[in-house]
């Protein structure tokens, strides 16, 4: 081992010691061995004497960065109460849903992960540990590690709550539930799949906060904003919002919804799977297991009459076919497609076997984004020479240097010289000298002005764009 985080921590070693003295002097017991106490430091000298007056024993030091040593300090006092209920857990043979260790410790988790803002919640089973992972800002962050043995429980009582099968290891499985955390409610969304040491499992963590904002609350500068809100008032058309995984889409395609949702609007969402219960909006969740798929829906939701759909994702050419069909028939389709520009977005649909004059007739604007890490303002440094800003870390951010995140977007209006050139077949780049002479900003200019500006660092920039 020489990572940090790859040791499974007795924190019962570090109870009588105060916080403060182990930041202060850099320290943390690891576990008590035979002769001596391993304890990790950043520092080479030391007053021995002063030391083993703290752990009443020998000890033998193992050295790591102070950054490693910090982020494992950080929240120190959450990872006592999480061992001690662990430590219980495995000596109790009570399981339900009442006050028992384990729900208490997922209690403890599910707090902390929300008030640290995660989106997601990892229990994973490796070689002879169980971790626990939180992605926050849509990094993820190991906050615990424990030894195996727990890990059938966590597995068993998060199984229970979404009522599967307990005793299913073999096949991945999905469920959900509602649990109220920090006088909230909150539905919590279960994936579990078999891996060689036994199991990893997933819960997204959904918000209904962050999806019931309006589209003007997302974070998006003005002109983009302006042409949403304007393409969104069109009674037809097709609308496409692109991106990788966890570029915030599904936050902007319901806001989207909120906005448009009235009392003289029919609105149906298909989605794999519906992720947010909206008021008002019928929802339809994909299950391939009865053939109720994106194709079947498709074919027979124009009989439900709706003014406006929302399709999860367009995946091939046959939904697309019909979501082209939808919106030349009166309707407005809002949807996501897997691309990472509105230039690569065209040449998709052409692949997908769309008719370039279909295209033309019904594409009414496509939202391209992603989300860029922020810096955190109590430890980034400006670099004199290049004049742009470092993520250094420090405890307000648990020393990764970020904290929060911000959309970054480029929105292409399909006017009517796009509208023709995408008609008349001609090529991408045509289109793209035609967007320079409009005040048409890409993304990577929007997010290199954002590293400009002293917001996100080059290092973000690279890894997004």
């Amino acid at each position: 081992m020489n990572k940090l985080y790859d040791y499974n921590i007795d924190y019962a070693l570090s109870f009588d010691i105060d916080i403060t003295t182990l930041y202060e002097s850099k320290l943390l017991p690891l576990e008590s061995q035979e002769l001596s106490i391993l304890v990790a430091t950043s520092k080479k000298e030391r007053n021995l004497d002063e030391l083993v007056s703290l752990f009443n024993k020998p000890i033998k030091f193992i050295y790591f960065s102070e950054k490693e040593i910090n982020s494992e300090l950080q929240y120190l006092e959450f990872k006592r109460v999480l061992y001690k209920f662990a430590n219980k857990a495995l000596t109790s043979i009570e399981i339900n849903t009442g006050n028992s260790h384990i729900t208490n410790f997922m209690d403890e988790l599910f707090t902390f992960s929300i008030k640290n803002n995660a989106s997601d919640i990892h229990f994973e089973a490796v070689d002879n540990s169980m971790i626990i992972r939180l992605r926050i800002d849509g990094e993820l962050n190991q906050i615990f590690r424990y030894k195996i043995e727990l890990f059938p429980l966590v597995s068993s009582i998060i199984k229970y709550f979404g009522n599967l099968d307990i005793s299913q290891k073999r096949i991945p499985l999905n469920g959900r539930f509602s649990k109220k955390v920090v006088e909230t409610m909150y539905d919590m969304r279960i994936s579990t799949m078999p891996t060689i040491y036994g199991e990893s499992i997933v819960l997204r963590i959904l918000d209904n906060g962050n999806i019931q904002k309006d589209i003007e609350n997302i974070g998006f500068e003005e002109n983009t904003l302006n042409i949403i809100t304007k393409t969104l008032q069109l009674n037809q058309g097709l609308v496409l919002v692109t991106g990788p995984t966890g570029s915030g889409k599904t936050t902007s395609l319901y806001s989207m919804i909120h906005s448009l949702n009235t009392k003289n609007k029919k609105i149906i969402t298909i989605e794999d799977p519906v992720e947010y219960k909206l008021d008002g909006v019928m929802q339809v969740n994909i299950n391939n297991e009865i053939n109720l798929n994106y194709q079947t829906v498709l074919k027979n939701i124009l009989r439900q009459d709706p003014d406006i759909l929302l399709i999860g994702e367009i995946r091939d050419s046959e939904s697309l076919q019909i979501a082209i069909q939808a919106s030349l028939t009166g309707h407005l389709v809002i949807a996501t497609l897997h691309t990472n520009s509105a230039m690569e977005t065209i040449t998709r649909l052409l692949d997908l076997k769309a008719e370039s004059y279909l295209i033309a007739s019904t594409l009414k604007m496509i939202l391209s984004q992603r989300l860029f890490r922020i810096l955190c303002n109590e430890c980034k440094i400006k670099d004199i020479k290049t004049n742009v800003y470092h993520a250094i870390g420090c405890k307000e951010c648990n020393y990764t240097g970020y904290k929060n995140r911000q959309v970054v977007s480029e929105v292409l209006e399909i006017d009517e010289v796009i509208s023709t050139k995408i008609s008349k077949n001609k090529a991408i780049h045509k289109i793209q000298n035609y967007t320079k002479k409009i005040e048409f900003k890409t993304l990577k200019e929007n997010a290199m002005q954002l590293v400009n500006n002293g917001i996100t660092t080059l290092e973000e920039y690279y890894s997004k764009v």
